[in-house]
């Protein structure tokens, strides 16, 4: 690929998995309407359409494997189309196969590995799909031939030409639109991305052959753009700017009955008159690269800390006697303005669950053939968004959870009539949105539920005796209930992937509901963003801390006549702190930071969080406020500690430790103490 090309090669990415993204959920669609045996024209043809740019994207860059297996995967839809969008199921799994095989060359280009070339077998079988109704240009009913340059000429395949002269066995006259990118054109907004997308209201696009070499206008690449239309000569190079560009014909056309996939990208879109059709689409979606959100997000942090900084002086000249009304004024004022631009980045850095969540029904596509189980994916996830780094992190721990699911829980069609269970197991995913800032995700499943004396004797401990323990030995690294792996699953990973990514990098939390005979349930609490939060920030033992926002359910008083100390303390015990009417387990943070505080009993204000589902309370010294930070995770695994989420500047120019208390609490030892005080405080 030349220099000049490879300027197109970021967007080229960018729309092609889009419309790739597309045509697996189209090809999905006509999978069910073929067992169904019904019929899904607009599928059919949104199908090819996307195909379609695929392959004139591809060839724009000359990325002629892709193009290859494009056309063969269209040559099958156009049959599908004339047989009133009927797609024969024996055709689903090649085009399956043919979307791969692009997803993988597309993935190559990313990377700046060399393309593959298209597998010979893959091409042979979507080929074969064109059956007894394949037909060669000779036998097209025309006598055209078209009039190229060798140059030209020599960059088309047999499928190129024979589209051309299909086209012109419709009717419709064949052109070559010769156009010259410039900086002129480029500052008027005319590239060759938006030259397409102006063409593509005018006349079937068959190919963009990019030719280097000294052009009119004294450019040095010309894009010479292979067309079928119907348009006059004027709307076409009024589309792509006027001289230079120039437009001829490159064969005349025969009278034959068009087809109707041969007419529907040029026919598909509402009438409009002549000057409208050649204006760009107006598009209320802007592209941007994610690396450019990162760069926006680390300068508003970069604000963040300054403010910070900003507050610490004015009370610093408060307290010196210095007025300063108008500077705080001035300085809540610019508090109100960071929040709203913090709202606005992180508002664009939002994905919908949905989006992220694609993929899925490949996955169960996938498992159902490997697995020989009947499996059905209910989404539940509405309208929910969470930031793209959240959403990067958590989708490996949600196809873990689905892998499982169909792998371990659901029964085999037999083993679901003898218990007399629809054959068709179901796999839900649902999440939702909660105003403390956290998503909940649940990913359930109907099947036989987790054996927990199965599990314990695989792992060679006591069977355990509650759900969160059970969760625990589940997430064991290396434990598996299979006795044997298989290309799914077996090899211990999944669970200890799952509880890594929630727990130890989101700071989320993970929970555990199974009934046997009903099925499986995991939730997923994870935050909805991950970099800047608001926080709490408190003293204990003389340290200064942090702690997010959305993990705190509620920040008590801890009164001596509200304190239930059960017996049993010097051994190990929990006191429990009253809330409600509720016993809680009231832990002092200095105790478990190893750090002396000087003072006999807990602090006098206490953080309720929720710790594998139950409250627990974390008694600290003093609140010191609440304000936003920046989080920044501890990336160096020799000094990455449980239950520290990471540290934050608070404008002093010191690090400050930002803690995950439920974290905390169970790495240091207090989960089991927890679980087993309670139910003495309840005697009590």
């Amino acid at each position: 690929m030349s220099v000049d090309l490879a300027d197109f090669l970021p967007a080229y990415l960018t729309e092609v998995e889009e419309l790739l993204s597309a045509a697996n959920a189209q090809l999905l669609a006509l999978e069910t309407a073929a067992r169904q045996r019904s019929a899904s024209p607009r599928t059919v043809r949104e199908l090819f359409r996307a195909l379609h740019t695929i392959k004139g994207l591809s060839a724009m860059i000359d990325v002629e494997p892709i193009v290859s297996i494009a056309h063969w995967m269209e040559t099958a839809l156009r049959h599908a189309d004339q047989a009133g969008g009927r797609l024969p199921e024996v055709s689903i799994e090649p085009m399956m196969e043919g979307l791969r095989a692009i997803e993988q060359r597309v993935r190559q280009l990313a990377t700046g590995a060399p393309v593959s070339e298209a597998p010979r077998g893959l091409l042979e079988r979507l080929e074969a799909l064109e059956g007894p109704a394949r037909g060669h240009p000779g036998q097209q009913g025309t006598s055209a031939t078209l009039l190229l340059e060798p140059a030209l000429a020599t960059k088309l395949s047999a499928s190129d030409q024979e589209q051309l002269l299909a086209g012109i066995a419709s009717g419709r006259r064949a052109f070559r639109l010769d156009y010259v990118p410039s900086a002129e054109r480029a500052a008027q907004g005319l590239t060759i991305n938006t030259v397409r997308e102006r063409i593509s209201h005018l006349a079937e696009i068959v190919k963009v052959v990019p030719m280097a070499g000294a052009s009119p206008g004294g450019g040095n690449l010309t894009f010479a753009l292979l067309l079928l239309t119907s348009a006059e000569d004027s709307a076409l190079l009024e589309a792509v700017g006027g001289p230079p560009a120039t437009v001829r014909s490159i064969a005349s056309p025969a009278p034959s009955e068009p087809t109707p996939l041969s007419t529907f990208l040029a026919e598909s879109l509402p009438p409009s008159d002549e000057g409208a059709a050649v204006e760009p689409r107006r598009s209320s979606v802007l592209r941007v690269e994610v690396a450019r959100l990162d760069d926006a997000l680390e300068k508003l942090a970069a604000l963040v800390v300054n403010r910070s900084k900003l507050a610490r002086a004015v009370n610093e000249l408060t307290k010196a006697g210095v007025q300063t009304r108008d500077l705080v004024q001035v300085l809540q004022e610019n508090a109100r303005q960071l929040r709203d631009l913090r709202a606005s980045i992180l508002h664009l850095r939002m994905v919908r669950v949905r989006d992220v969540l694609d993929r899925l029904p490949l996955l169960i596509r996938g498992l159902r053939r490997t697995t020989g189980k009947l499996v059905r994916l209910e989404l539940d996830v509405g309208e929910a968004e969470l930031d793209k780094a959240v959403a990067d992190r958590l989708l490996p721990a949600i196809v873990h959870l689905v892998r499982n699911a169909v792998d371990h829980a659901l029964e085999s069609p037999e083993e679901r009539r003898a218990a007399g269970k629809p054959e068709e197991g179901v796999v839900r995913l649902a999440c939702h949105a909660r105003s403390s800032g956290r998503l909940e995700l649940t990913v359930s499943d109907d099947g036989r539920g987790v054996d927990a004396a199965a599990a314990a004797a695989r792992a060679g401990v006591p069977v355990p005796a509650s759900s969160s323990e059970l969760l625990d030995l589940l997430c064991r690294p290396g434990l598996s209930t299979r006795v044997s792996a298989d290309a799914t699953s077996g090899r211990g990973m999944g669970m200890d992937i799952v509880k890594r990514i929630t727990v130890d990098q989101l700071g989320g939390e993970l929970s555990l509901d199974t009934r046997p005979g009903q099925g499986t349930t995991f939730s997923l609490r994870v935050p909805l963003t991950i970099t800047i939060v608001d926080a709490f920030v408190f003293e204990c033992a003389s340290l200064r801390y942090a702690v997010a926002v959305s993990a705190v359910e509620e920040i008590i008083e801890v009164e001596t006549a509200r304190l239930v100390r059960p017996p049993g303390l010097a051994n190990g015990g929990v006191t429990l702190v009253e809330r409600r009417g509720q016993a809680v387990p009231l832990v002092p943070l200095e105790r478990l930071l190893q750090r002396e505080s000087g003072r006999d009993g807990p602090g006098p204000k206490a953080f309720v969080v929720r710790q594998r589902g139950a409250p627990v309370a974390f008694a600290v010294d003093k609140l010191l406020g609440q304000q936003e930070i920046v989080l920044r995770t501890l990336e160096d695994p020799l000094v990455q500690v449980p239950g520290v989420a990471g540290a934050t500047d608070l404008g002093d120019g010191q690090p400050t430790l930002v803690l995950d208390l439920p974290a905390l609490g169970a790495a240091r030892g207090g989960a089991s103490r927890m679980e087993f005080v309670p139910q003495k405080g309840g005697a009590a």
